[in-house]
Protein backbone atom coordinates (compact mmCIF):
# COMPACT_ATOMS: atom_id res chain seq x y z
CA UNK A 1 0.00 0.00 0.00
CA UNK A 2 2.75 2.42 0.79
CA UNK A 3 4.43 1.64 -2.19
CA UNK A 4 0.88 2.39 -4.06
CA UNK A 5 0.88 6.13 -2.23
CA UNK A 6 4.40 6.58 -2.87
CA UNK A 7 3.62 6.06 -6.68
CA UNK A 8 0.49 8.12 -6.69
CA UNK A 9 2.43 11.53 -5.24
CA UNK A 10 5.18 11.26 -7.46
CA UNK A 11 2.25 10.52 -10.44
CA UNK A 12 0.31 14.10 -8.98
CA UNK A 13 3.65 16.22 -9.16
CA UNK A 14 4.50 14.82 -12.56
CA UNK A 15 1.59 16.63 -13.56
CA UNK A 16 1.41 19.76 -11.53
CA UNK A 17 -1.58 18.52 -9.66
CA UNK A 18 -0.52 20.13 -6.18
CA UNK A 19 -2.21 18.86 -3.07
CA UNK A 20 -4.07 21.84 -1.72
CA UNK A 21 -3.38 23.16 1.56
CA UNK A 22 -6.08 21.43 3.93
CA UNK A 23 -7.84 23.50 6.35
CA UNK A 24 -9.77 20.72 7.88
CA UNK A 25 -12.59 18.88 6.70
CA UNK A 26 -16.32 18.69 6.51
CA UNK A 27 -18.81 15.65 6.45
CA UNK A 28 -21.38 15.70 4.20
CA UNK A 29 -25.03 13.97 4.25
CA UNK A 30 -27.02 14.46 1.44
CA UNK A 31 -30.57 13.96 1.72
CA UNK A 32 -33.19 13.35 -1.56
CA UNK A 33 -36.39 15.56 0.09
CA UNK A 34 -37.83 14.44 -3.46
CA UNK A 35 -35.87 16.14 -6.60
CA UNK A 36 -35.77 14.99 -10.14
CA UNK A 37 -32.27 13.16 -9.52
CA UNK A 38 -30.46 16.02 -12.27
CA UNK A 39 -28.66 17.68 -8.85
CA UNK A 40 -27.67 14.21 -7.47
CA UNK A 41 -26.06 13.23 -11.03
CA UNK A 42 -24.16 16.57 -10.55
CA UNK A 43 -23.37 15.83 -7.04
CA UNK A 44 -21.84 12.50 -8.03
CA UNK A 45 -19.34 14.25 -10.63
CA UNK A 46 -18.10 16.01 -7.68
CA UNK A 47 -16.75 12.94 -5.97
CA UNK A 48 -14.76 11.58 -9.53
CA UNK A 49 -11.34 12.21 -10.39
CA UNK A 50 -12.04 14.63 -12.33
CA UNK A 51 -13.68 17.07 -9.84
CA UNK A 52 -12.63 15.46 -6.56
CA UNK A 53 -13.59 16.44 -4.06
CA UNK A 54 -12.19 14.72 -1.09
CA UNK A 55 -8.74 16.15 -1.67
CA UNK A 56 -9.97 19.30 -0.15
CA UNK A 57 -11.29 17.82 2.85
CA UNK A 58 -15.51 17.12 1.99
CA UNK A 59 -16.00 13.76 2.16
CA UNK A 60 -19.80 12.02 1.92
CA UNK A 61 -21.18 10.00 5.16
CA UNK A 62 -23.88 7.80 5.19
CA UNK A 63 -25.01 9.03 8.40
CA UNK A 64 -26.14 11.97 10.09
CA UNK A 65 -24.67 11.04 12.96
CA UNK A 66 -20.90 11.57 11.38
CA UNK A 67 -21.99 14.51 9.11
CA UNK A 68 -21.14 18.63 9.65
CA UNK A 69 -23.13 19.32 6.48
CA UNK A 70 -26.78 18.33 5.42
CA UNK A 71 -27.00 18.41 2.01
CA UNK A 72 -30.48 19.01 0.59
CA UNK A 73 -31.80 18.41 -2.87
CA UNK A 74 -34.88 18.40 -4.50
CA UNK A 75 -38.35 20.11 -3.15
CA UNK A 76 -39.41 18.76 0.50
CA UNK A 77 -42.34 16.76 0.20
CA UNK A 78 -44.59 15.79 2.89
CA UNK A 79 -43.43 12.66 3.33
CA UNK A 80 -39.88 13.62 3.36
CA UNK A 81 -40.23 16.61 6.07
CA UNK A 82 -39.85 14.61 9.04
CA UNK A 83 -36.97 12.33 7.78
CA UNK A 84 -35.60 14.93 6.96
CA UNK A 85 -36.38 17.00 10.86
CA UNK A 86 -35.39 13.60 12.11
CA UNK A 87 -31.85 13.70 9.88
CA UNK A 88 -31.14 17.31 10.96
CA UNK A 89 -31.77 16.10 14.74
CA UNK A 90 -29.38 13.24 14.66
CA UNK A 91 -26.58 15.39 13.63
CA UNK A 92 -23.91 16.53 16.27
CA UNK A 93 -23.80 19.97 17.10
CA UNK A 94 -22.62 22.39 15.55
CA UNK A 95 -24.35 21.44 12.01
CA UNK A 96 -24.55 22.94 8.49
CA UNK A 97 -27.47 22.64 6.03
CA UNK A 98 -26.23 23.76 2.49
CA UNK A 99 -29.17 23.61 -0.25
CA UNK A 100 -28.44 22.32 -3.28
CA UNK A 101 -29.96 23.40 -6.45
CA UNK A 102 -33.44 25.61 -7.30
CA UNK A 103 -35.78 23.08 -5.80
CA UNK A 104 -34.37 22.73 -2.39
CA UNK A 105 -34.65 26.93 -2.77
CA UNK A 106 -37.81 26.91 -3.00
CA UNK A 107 -38.34 27.65 -6.91
CA UNK A 108 -39.79 23.82 -7.04
CA UNK A 109 -41.49 22.67 -10.59
CA UNK A 110 -42.21 19.78 -9.57
CA UNK A 111 -45.25 18.51 -7.48
CA UNK A 112 -48.55 19.16 -6.84
CA UNK A 113 -49.13 21.95 -3.57
CA UNK A 114 -50.67 19.09 -1.64
CA UNK A 115 -47.64 17.09 -2.20
CA UNK A 116 -44.90 19.53 -0.61
CA UNK A 117 -44.28 20.85 2.90
CA UNK A 118 -42.67 24.20 2.49
CA UNK A 119 -39.23 25.48 1.28
CA UNK A 120 -36.60 23.96 3.05
CA UNK A 121 -35.51 27.71 4.33
CA UNK A 122 -38.93 27.28 6.44
CA UNK A 123 -38.17 24.00 8.02
CA UNK A 124 -34.57 24.10 8.78
CA UNK A 125 -32.08 27.08 9.24
CA UNK A 126 -30.27 27.10 5.40
CA UNK A 127 -26.52 28.41 5.92
CA UNK A 128 -25.88 27.46 2.10
CA UNK A 129 -27.67 27.97 -0.75
CA UNK A 130 -26.64 26.57 -4.53
CA UNK A 131 -29.00 27.71 -6.84
CA UNK A 132 -29.43 26.17 -10.31
CA UNK A 133 -30.94 23.55 -12.08
CA UNK A 134 -29.19 21.38 -11.54
CA UNK A 135 -26.03 23.87 -10.40
CA UNK A 136 -22.80 22.25 -12.64
CA UNK A 137 -20.30 20.26 -10.25
CA UNK A 138 -17.44 23.18 -10.70
CA UNK A 139 -20.28 25.40 -8.91
CA UNK A 140 -21.27 23.19 -6.18
CA UNK A 141 -17.18 22.08 -5.34
CA UNK A 142 -16.53 25.94 -5.36
CA UNK A 143 -19.37 26.75 -2.98
CA UNK A 144 -18.71 23.46 -0.48
CA UNK A 145 -14.68 24.66 -0.48
CA UNK A 146 -15.81 28.01 0.30
CA UNK A 147 -18.25 26.57 3.01
CA UNK A 148 -14.84 25.24 4.38
CA UNK A 149 -12.39 27.81 4.23
CA UNK A 150 -14.53 30.33 5.70
CA UNK A 151 -14.61 27.79 8.71
CA UNK A 152 -18.19 27.31 8.66
CA UNK A 153 -18.85 30.30 11.10
CA UNK A 154 -22.53 30.27 11.06
CA UNK A 155 -22.43 26.84 12.55
CA UNK A 156 -25.78 25.96 14.39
Amino acid sequence: MFVLLHQLARQRRRIGLSAPARRGSLALRHVDAGSCNACEHELTATAGPHYDLERFGLELVASPRHADVLLVTGVVTTRMAGALRAAYDAMPQPRLVAALGDCALGCARLGTADALAAPLADLLPVDLRIPGCPPAPEEIGAALVELLERGATRRR
